[in-house]
């Protein structure tokens, strides 16, 4: 039987990004995993760092947390592919185009750099870019990594402060005061952090999180020069419905010369296969903004589940019927970009620090007291 102060279940960004802020605190950590880190949706994702401003909880946690990336990046190793390249989103139209205004008066208000550029304007960023857009938002410190070394960076950072890295090791059951592990070996802690995505309700049942399934492609070598990230407006409506199969168009250039691609979304859809049909929306979607697609190699397509909350935001603090057990988990598309936020609130709630933003829109207990059950069911 080993003891630590914690035991963080789950070895993705989130996880591991909480393990380095603990054990630079000086707590005494175990990082356990069932496979390797970073090698679930955190391998799955494609690595943006983007502020979003659907709502405010949502902006803090988000403008905050690519505010602490970008304090990071000078110590990242190259190879996480720290990219700086900020994102713009595209308006289609005018009705979009107005929607703009809106957005740049979010993120100025929340102290995010925003501009709005006209066609013409947009154009000269992007000369890869479909004809006729009407404009765009530059959000112009936005960014993107690659996310399992940023992941594995952060295991390793925790490591070397004395941390207990446990990869290969499925967890069998949370107690109060202990993870059981599938071979027998029990770690015991004052403190349980679940941080697994969506197999989280397997290890805590009641929790509402629920898988939602994406397509990535990323193309071979001689793809179209894009300089920022690419997300068009609609995203937004794909991004938080949650009524059928949903696609929209989302490119990020990569340091090999390569471009990533998405996006796809499936509520409710926990298969791996790829959806041939939904993959060929998804790019003929693409190509509608970036014409250089057409007639390009994939290199490679994969498929990964994102772990969704009713409302969108994660679960972040003590599970309210459980006070052994602490929640970070439910970040669906966000839990990269949201990774050093997240693991800073979870760490100031457990070490009864002050935090710079309020912990309270991602508390737990809305959907998990009685109370709170019966008000999301009604």
């Amino acid at each position: 039987m080993s003891a630590f102060d914690c035991v963080i279940v789950g070895g993705g960004i989130v996880g591991a990004a909480l393990a380095d802020v603990l054990s630079a605190d000086g707590v005494s950590v175990a990082l356990v995993e069932a496979r390797s880190i970073g090698a679930g949706t955190t391998a799955c994702g494609m690595g943006h760092l983007v502020a979003m401003d659907d709502n405010a909880a949502e902006l803090a946690l988000t403008s905050w947390s690519v505010s602490l990336w970008r304090e990071l990046a000078d110590g990242l190793p190259r190879a996480v592919e720290y990219d700086a390249c900020g994102t713009l989103w595209l308006a289609a139209d005018d009705e979009e185009m107005a929607a703009v205004s809106a957005k740049v008066a979010n993120y100025r208000a929340a102290g995010v750099r925003a501009e709005v550029l006209d066609s013409a304007a947009l154009h000269e960023a992007e000369p890869a870019l479909a004809p006729g857009l009407v404009g765009a938002l530059r959000v112009v410190d936005d960014a993107v990594l690659y996310p399992p070394l940023a992941a594995r960076t952060f295991a390793l950072r925790a490591q070397a402060r004395g941390a207990r890295l446990m990869t290969g090791s499925p967890v069998r059951e949370l107690r109060p005061g202990s993870v059981v592990l599938s071979h027998g070996e029990v770690l015991t802690a004052r403190h349980i952090v679940l941080a697994a995505g969506v197999a989280s309700p397997a290890l805590c049942p009641g929790l509402p999180i629920s898988p939602r399934k994406g397509h990535l492609l990323i193309t071979r070598r001689g793809a179209p020069v894009v300089h920022h990230q690419l997300v068009e407006l609609g995203y937004l409506k794909s991004a938080h419905g949650t009524d059928g199969a949903s696609v929209a168009f989302n490119a990020q250039p990569r340091v090999t010369g390569q471009l990533l691609l998405g996006s796809s979304r499936q509520p409710g859809d926990a298969t791996r296969e790829v959806d041939a049909a939904l993959l060929e929306r998804m790019l003929k979607r693409a190509a509608m903004f970036l014409p250089g697609l057409d007639g390009l190699q994939a290199l490679r397509v994969w498929t990964g589940l994102r772990p969704a909350t009713p409302d969108g935001l994660p679960l972040l603090g003590p599970h309210p019927e459980k006070p052994w057990l602490w929640l970070a988990c439910g970040h669906e598309g966000l839990g990269i970009t949201t990774a050093t936020g997240s693991a800073r609130l979870v760490a100031d709630q457990l070490l009864g620090h002050t935090s710079a933003i309020d912990a309270r829109p991602y508390s737990p207990a809305r959907f998990l007291t009685v109370s709170s059950r019966e008000l999301a069911h009604a």
